[in-house]
């Protein structure tokens, strides 16, 4: 009888690959995870119990076919192992670096719940696609035919790129806008190379490129090109802009200098790390070379920020969030890596307003929060203790608490283009499609802030939708 190649959860152990040091990786920004070898990967996959109801496939936005290519790579055949991967995900060597599996498909995986310890599905995702990408199994689109419909895409994040992808694969003359000197959206500036080395990113422009997409960046709809001349061009629009206005706090001392906004820090951080001459970074005002960081937040963005802030050289990182660790949005994985790299976390803690020394910040008034009984949704509402506000003391502070959409009727003058309350566009969550004809939007513009896996989910749900609406009218042209 053949060796059963797979259930081995009981006989080994989870194991993650080998973290590099704290006290190494805050020198710099490389990813701090090293590649599981060949047979490393393989033993990991074999601890999969290919239950016969996948919940890590089916917490998966994607709907990823993880237990079969984890049996695959357990049983040496890589290249299927890719292949199926790739089927499903645009960009899995990204998810498999970026996703919160914690809280997707590694924190509902079966042999989990029993207490043996999650599969390392997003480990074994980056291996398989790294993998791919070393043997040379990556290739360009290259459609069996030509078509002469084009899509114009405004947005080169991860919901525009994914639907980008599709489209070219199946023909379609596709041209994709953004207001950035580079594309990949949060993927390239918002996303530290310690999550995300940014050459991932650059391989698969590049991919994208060597498959015929044309990218038009540096170019801002509503400047350079109004949307309605956008229209005039393409078939189909698709609108995959992200959410970029960050949430703001008005309270007293907000006008400080030195009081500065996630994206914008994490930007400049990232273009610094290209090599690129940053006025911001060179003046100090956006490095926390030796200053005493505050961060204001409690999602992955605040862990960006306060992570960041340990490799600029920071003599301290604190962050602050006005619920406990246990109600904390953002991921646990990432908040022990922070705690390891030497950030203190403030929990319970919010903030009042800013004290100042000759208009530059020099401190946050932080008000002590207990929580209070749970609200509609269960969650417990955070509660001011009075009398206990204190000076936590500051010579950079950094708000991460979310962002919202930008303005677009009134950035791109179509004041009839449909959107929500919240400024969010408002289309069908299955297709993108929108009220005005020919128009799409997908992945953050639609939900509001969300996950990466879900912009990519987005993007080829939409290009899947315009394919079809494509061959239809090509059918009822042909009668």
């Amino acid at each position: 009888m053949a060796k059963q190649p797979m259930l081995k959860f009981v006989q080994i152990e989870r194991d993650m690959p080998e973290k590099r040091t704290a006290d190494a990786r805050k020198e710099d920004f490389d990813e701090i995870y090293t590649e599981y070898a060949a047979a490393k990967a393989e033993e990991q996959s074999s601890r999969c119990s290919q239950c016969g109801v996948p919940y890590c496939q089916t917490h998966c936005p994607l709907h990823n076919n993880i237990p079969d290519w984890l049996r695959l790579t357990a049983t040496g055949r890589l290249e299927e192992a890719y292949q199926t991967s790739q089927a499903t995900n645009t960009f899995p060597e990204i998810c498999g670096r970026i996703c919160p599996q914690d809280r997707l498909c590694e924190g509902n995986c079966v042999i989990e719940q029993s207490g043996h310890g999650t599969v390392t599905i997003g480990s074994v995702e980056k291996y398989i696609t790294d993998t791919a990408w070393d043997k040379g199994w990556v290739k360009p689109a290259s459609p069996e035919k030509e078509r002469t419909e084009s899509v114009g895409i405004i947005g080169a994040g991860p919901g525009g790129l994914a639907a980008a992808d599709m489209l070219r694969q199946a023909g379609v003359q596709v041209t994709v806008y953004d207001r950035s000197d580079r594309a990949g959206g949060l993927l390239m500036y918002g996303i530290p190379g310690f999550k995300l080395e940014k050459d991932v990113v650059q391989r698969r422009n590049d991919l994208l490129a060597d498959g015929g997409v044309k990218f038009e960046l540096n170019c801002a709809i509503g400047e350079d090109i109004s949307f309605d001349d956008l229209r005039a061009k393409h078939d189909a629009i698709i609108i995959a802009t992200g959410v970029y206005k960050s949430r703001d706090l008005a309270m007293p001392g907000s006008g400080a200098t030195g009081i500065e906004k996630a994206i914008d820090f994490l930007t400049v951080s990232n273009k610094k790390s290209f090599g690129d001459d940053v006025a911001e970074f060179t003046s100090g005002q956006m490095n926390a070379k030796g200053k005493r960081v505050v961060v204001i937040g409690g999602g992955d963005t605040a862990m960006d920020c306060v992570r960041t802030s340990i490799r600029q050289g920071a003599t301290s990182v604190k962050c602050l969030y006005r619920r406990d660790r246990a109600n904390m949005p953002g991921s646990q994985r990432e908040t022990q890596n922070a705690e390891e790299e030497g950030v203190i976390f403030e929990w319970l803690s919010a903030p009042k307003g800013f004290a100042d020394d000759n208009g530059k910040v020099s401190g946050v008034v932080v008000q002590k929060m207990r929580l209070g009984q749970p609200d509609a949704s269960g969650r417990q509402a955070p509660e001011v203790i009075e009398g206990a506000d204190y000076v936590e003391e500051a010579d950079l502070v950094i708000k991460a608490l979310g962002f919202e959409p930008e303005d677009l009727p009134t950035l791109w003058d179509q004041p009839e283009l449909p959107v929500t309350r919240w400024g969010t566009i408002k289309a069908e969550f299955t297709t993108g499609a929108t009220e005005m004809d020919g128009v799409y939007a997908v992945g953050d513009i639609v939900r509001g802030a969300s996950l990466v896996v879900w912009a990519i989910k987005d993007g080829r749900d939409c290009a899947q939708a315009i394919l079809e609406k494509m061959d239809a009218a090509m059918i009822q042209a042909a009668e």
